[in-house]
Parts: structure tokens; sequence; C-alpha cells
């Protein structure tokens, strides 16, 4: 009997068997034609005796002279023979039947178990997952650890991958052997593995993480690797949403580089409601159903409107028009985000043709998902989408938070690089909310700077929101870069702004986003508005003193 490799349970087969191992089915039919044999061996005596057939075989025989024992011993020898033909035709058909069942097992084998590691797969994780809550255990012992390793694709790209699967495999090793009794590891997909331990004793995520930091032998190598773990307990949820509990967490580890994270919901931004959104959204992104509007930028010199940026709307049919906030994030969670984007990237640089051939050069700016960084093929889909809508490299901006431009730096640089090699434009958003280190920032191939709208709102009432914005200014500009205020919504922070410097600034009261076709007749309007300010008799908007302590 064929057992699981994962509790050593039998393993349930999808045809059912019988006694000597016969598929059911063909011990059924086999039953089906021994009845028909029956009935019409029964057919054939009661025809004969009705029809006196054995007095007419014999008469036929004498007046024939056909000799009757003759022909009897000719159909017994042929019966004998059928007999002999059937039975080996039997035994290869059991013969067939135990390969097949041999060989579905295989499959059910390679289904749950990672070739190169000899680990669950992802399905045989949530197998054990399911069995595990059907077992009677108490769902708040169970425990799911998800970790990955980080930067593992330097390690390909440098090392080889060829050392990155023995890597993985030399993981994989690592896990085995500190795993406590029960438990279960899973390579859940690249450089990705997924714990599961039933009774998980405290600072278990702590524990492995410490093991998979010691150095590993890899070759002639001796290779360390940092980790990113989410740990999430509890299987009342579901196994599948226990697994993304733990990836939530895994997320934020990564993001924060605290090496594990526990999950709360309150790292969660996660809707169960979104989800009934991701089919129509699916459909407005492939039959043209969202819009992009566009705020204009402006330069705090001469008030002129030198760019915008685009800004993603959906009219959806019964909730009106939706802001990026309602969907962004069901996008990147389900895999819409690149096309989304790919769509985004066309309506601008359109709108951007448009413009120009209405006698206003614009540039554009679009925003990119921190997933999009990781995608090697995103520079390869830009530069097509600037020749087949026959715009200028140098007319168009890509925006990336500072955060985004740590997950896995390496695979961004790489992608920022191909970016600014196709002569596109490269700005760091919402700069000061996120962790980057000013030597990280000044190894960015970027152009520009935009303080988060955050720090501009304090600009009246808020000492340190002073100090920030004006430090971020002298350092833009330091470092060669173009610094642009978000969320400018009055003429005194216009007017600071301008007396510090910045080069650009948007906002609400300088314009909303609109609809690409008002775009020309708005930055008009935008410009003749900011030309007809008066400059303040003192330029610096002077707070109320309080301490900073």
């Amino acid at each position: 009997m064929a057992h699981s490799w994962l509790t050593g349970a039998p393993v349930e087969g999808p045809l059912p068997l019988t006694g000597d191992g016969v598929p059911g089915e063909l011990r059924r039919e086999v039953l089906r034609d021994a009845a028909v044999v029956v009935v019409l061996t029964v057919l054939a005596t009661a025809a004969g005796i009705a029809w006196e057939l054995p007095r007419s075989i014999v008469g036929w025989s004498a007046s024939a002279g056909v000799p009757l024992d003759h022909l009897v011993f000719l159909l017994a020898a042929s019966h004998l023979l059928m007999m002999v033909f059937g039975a080996r035709r039997g035994r290869q058909l059991k013969a067939e039947a135990a390969a097949h069942r041999r060989l579905e097992e295989q499959l059910r084998d390679r289904a749950g178990r990672d070739p190169l590691t000899g680990l669950a797969t992802l399905t045989g994780f949530l197998a054990a997952l399911d069995r595990l809550a059907r077992s009677g255990t108490d769902p708040d012992d169970v425990a799911v650890l998800l970790l990955d390793i980080d930067r593992f694709t330097a390690v390909n790209d440098t090392l080889g991958h060829d050392v990155g699967s023995h890597l993985l495999v030399a993981v994989a090793d690592r896990l085995r052997a500190v795993l406590p009794a029960g438990a279960v590891a899973a390579r859940t997909g690249g450089d990705v593995f997924a714990l599961l331990v039933p009774d998980a004793p405290d600072g278990i995520a702590t524990t492995v993480v410490a093991a998979l930091r010691r150095p590993f032998a890899v070759r002639d190598l001796q290779l360390e690797v940092d980790l990113s773990a989410g740990l999430a307990h509890g299987l009342g949820a579901g196994s599948a949403e226990l697994l993304r509990r733990a990836d939530v967490a895994r997320g934020t580890a990564k993001r924060q580089a605290t090496g594990v994270a526990v999950y709360s919901p309150e790292l969660d931004s996660f809707d169960p409601g979104l989800l009934a959104l991701h089919a129509e959204l699916r459909c407005a992104i492939r039959d043209g159903g969202l819009e992009v509007h566009h705020q204009p930028k402006v330069r705090l010199a001469d008030g002129r409107v030198t760019g915008v940026e685009a800004l993603v709307r959906w009219p959806h049919p019964q909730l009106g028009l939706l802001a990026p906030d309602r969907f962004i994030v069901l996008a990147e969670q389900t895999g819409l985000i690149a096309p989304l984007t790919d769509v985004v990237l066309r309506c601008a640089l359109a709108d951007v043709r448009a413009w120009r051939e209405q006698g206003r050069r614009l540039t554009v700016a679009v925003n990119l998902s921190a997933r999009l960084l990781h995608d090697l093929e995103l520079p390869d889909r830009v530069a097509a989408a600037l020749r087949e809508e026959r715009v200028s490299p140098a007319d168009l901006e890509l925006e990336v938070t500072e955060t985004a431009a740590m997950d896995d730096p390496d695979r961004a640089m790489t992608v920022l690089g191909q970016l600014r090699q196709l002569g596109v434009r490269l700005s760091v958003d919402d700069f000061g909310t996120g962790h980057a280190s000013l030597a990280h920032l000044s190894k960015l191939p970027v152009d520009t700077l935009k303080i988060d709208r955050s720090f501009v709102a304090g600009l009246g009432t808020e000492p340190a929101a002073r100090a920030i914005v004006r430090s971020t200014v002298d350092l833009g500009h330091a470092l060669g870069l173009t610094v642009v205020a978000e969320g400018v919504e009055t003429a005194e922070q216009w007017h600071q702004l301008a007396a510090w410097g910045c080069d650009l600034a948007q906002g609400w009261w300088l314009a909303r986003a609109v609809p690409a076709s008002v775009v020309p007749a708005v930055a008009d309007e935008v410009e003749r508005r900011v030309a007809g300010l008066q400059r303040p008799a003192v330029a610096a908007i002077v707070p109320a003193q309080r301490s900073l302590g």
C-alpha cells in the first residue's frame, strides 16, 4: 500500500481499487460480459430444447457425412485456445492497471514534492494545513512561518544559477534539522519557504532565522544570507487565510528590514470587499474602461506649467468615479498592476502627443508600483510605448517611492538603470516618508525629488516641517536634483517654497487632476492666476515660535 510522504497515511487514488488491484471499472465490465454470456447460454439451451436442435444436428451430420465427434473436438479446441488467449489478455490488463496506478502515485508525489529540495510544494503544504484543520488540533496553537532569502537574485546573477540551486538545497536541509517533530516544510516558489508548526513553541521564528543566518558551505564558498520572515498564528480563519497573513507579515519584515515580523491586523491593508471588483477591474483594463486625469506641475520661478502627473481613474458603472486608492491595492495583490500601468502609460503618452500637436509641450509623470521595479521586462515595454506613441523619452518621467527602491535594491537598480539609459527621467516620490539612507539615495539614478505633502502641509505651523522641507530642497539641489513640492494648498506655502528655491509645485490650490482634453485650458488659467499673485513683503513665513522639544 502506498503512503503519503507528509503524514504516513494511505494515499487515496482517484480510481477506486478492489480485490487484486484491478480497477473497479474494469471489474464491472468483466462482470457485465459474464452476465451476457450466461444469459445467451440459457437462451441457446432453451432454443435447443424447444426446437430439438441436438437431433437436427445429428441428422445433418449423418446426411452430410461429417463425423460429429470431430466437430465437437474442433469446437472444444477453439474454446480452449480462446480461454488461453483470454487469460493472457487478462494478465496484460492487470499489468496495465498496476502500471497506471504506479504512474498516478508518481504524479501525486511530484505534485506534492519539490524536485529540487525534496520539501513539500505549495499544493502539498495546503493539503497538510487542511488535514491539520480536520484533525482536531487546537487552531490557536498552529503557526505558519513564511520566509525568503533577501537579494537571492544577486546570488544567481553573480555566482550562477547552479550555486543558487545548491544554496536552496542547503537551506532546505537546515530547515529539516531545526524544525520540531510534526512540522512540515515547503518550498512554495523561487526562494520562498513555508513552515507549518502544529504546536508552535515560543520563539520558533527567531530560532529558525538564527539557524539560517549561519554560513552555508556551497561548493568552495561560504555564503551568508539575510532573510525576511513573517509569522502568523491561528487556523480558525482557514488555511489559505493563515498563509496570506504570514505573507503580509513577511512583506512587513522586508519593508522594515526587521528580519522577522508577527502578523497583526494593523499590518493588513487587505479588504475582502475589493475582491468583488477583481473581475470588473480586469475587464476595465482589457476593454479601455479606465481614464487618465492629469494634475499640473508649476515652476515656482516663473509660474509656468511645465508638466503634469498622470493619475488613473475608474468610472465604475455602479460606484461612480473611483480614485486609485480604491483599486490599486487590489491590482497589486492580484497581478493586474503591470497591465494597468501599461494602460496608464500608453494613455499618458498619447495625451502628451496630442498636447504637443496643439502647441503645448508638457512632460508627464507616471507612477510605478514597487512590484514593477523587479520586472526586468519593464524597460522594453516602456521603450515600445514611447516608440509607438512617437513621444520623446525626455517628455516622460517615472515616479518611484524611496521604499520601493529599497526592496531588492540590486534588481531595482538594474531596472532603473535601464530606464535611465532610454532617456526617461526618474523621480523619487513621497520623499521623507520611507527609510532610504542618504547614501542609498545618492546612488539612485534619479533626476527629481518630490517632497511629501505631509511636510508641506505643516509649513505655516510646524517648525519641524519647515526644517525638513528647507533641508530637503537644499539636499536635492546639492545632489543635482530637481525638487518638487506636493500638496501645495495655499498662496503662503507657494511663496515660502519659492523663497527657498524649490523648483516645482503641485497641489489643489494650483489645480486638481483633470481630464486630458481640458489640460491646456487649465494650464493657461493656472499661469494667469499665479502671474497675478502679489508677493508678500517678507517672503519667509514665520510661524508661532514653539519648542521642538
